[in-house]
């Protein structure tokens, strides 16, 4: 391993990356995620997973613009304000903004070194939770039959685990909603988690392919975090 941890790095493999494709995702990119410390953590980011999410920024962005009806600039996360404790996942995100995705519903692909998400995601920076919120309870018939089974939903961004679409009750998806509205702290994500060890991950093209089949389905809660 021979990178070193800049918060400014996009490193000259990254900026490659961005013009080679995409060939999925394997087990020394999950590994990468649990490695002991900060700067040994950051070091292996850069070096094995920060180029692949160079790749998928570059290479979803035309069909994310496309599906959502305006320009989607692509985000890596750079983790620049972390001076101790090494992130637990890293991702890229879509936004309608060349500036950043935080204060804007976004869509987002990462790694924990247990899975990786493909996710819609509000999150508390975002001005406009309070109105989509109030959309979602209006429309929750709507979301209740579109959203698959398995998506997960998270309340919490910074933590791995959600609670599948089929094991929450109607009053238990509408609480999500209301939180979200009137906690100012209050964020929401949703999606599809995958295992590391799903063989998907490891074909490029098919993750591609799934991850677009995802923001698909999820395009409602954007339309609907947008209007």
């Amino acid at each position: 391993m021979n990178a070193t941890y800049n918060p400014s790095d996009l490193s000259s493999a990254a900026e490659a990356a961005g013009f080679a494709g995409f060939d999925g995702f394997g087990p020394d990119d999950f590994d990468a995620m649990a490695v002991p410390g900060l700067q040994p953590r950051m070091a292996a980011i850069i070096e094995r997973v920060r180029p692949k999410l160079h790749a998928l920024g570059q290479a979803l962005a035309p069909q994310l613009s496309r599906l959502c009806g305006e320009q989607m600039t692509a985000h890596v996360a750079k983790h620049a304000r972390r001076s101790v404790n090494p992130p637990d996942d890293t991702w890229v995100a879509w936004s309608p903004s060349p500036r950043g995705y935080k204060a804007f519903p976004h869509f987002q692909i990462g790694l924990w070194s247990t899975h990786l998400f493909i996710q819609f995601a509000v999150i508390y920076e975002c001005p406009a939770k309070s109105a989509f919120a109030e959309r979602a309870e209006a429309e929750l018939a709507s979301i209740r039959s579109s959203v698959p089974a398995e998506y997960q939903w998270s309340k919490d961004h910074m933590q791995p685990e959600g609670t599948a679409h089929r094991d929450l009750s109607d009053e238990e998806l509408s609480a999500l909603f209301v939180r979200l509205r009137t906690v100012k702290a209050a964020e929401l994500t949703c999606g599809l988690h995958i295992r590391r060890d799903d063989p998907l991950l490891s074909d490029g093209k098919a993750l591609l392919a799934k991850a677009e089949s995802v923001f698909e389905t999820l395009l409602p809660l954007y339309k609907m975090a947008r209007a």
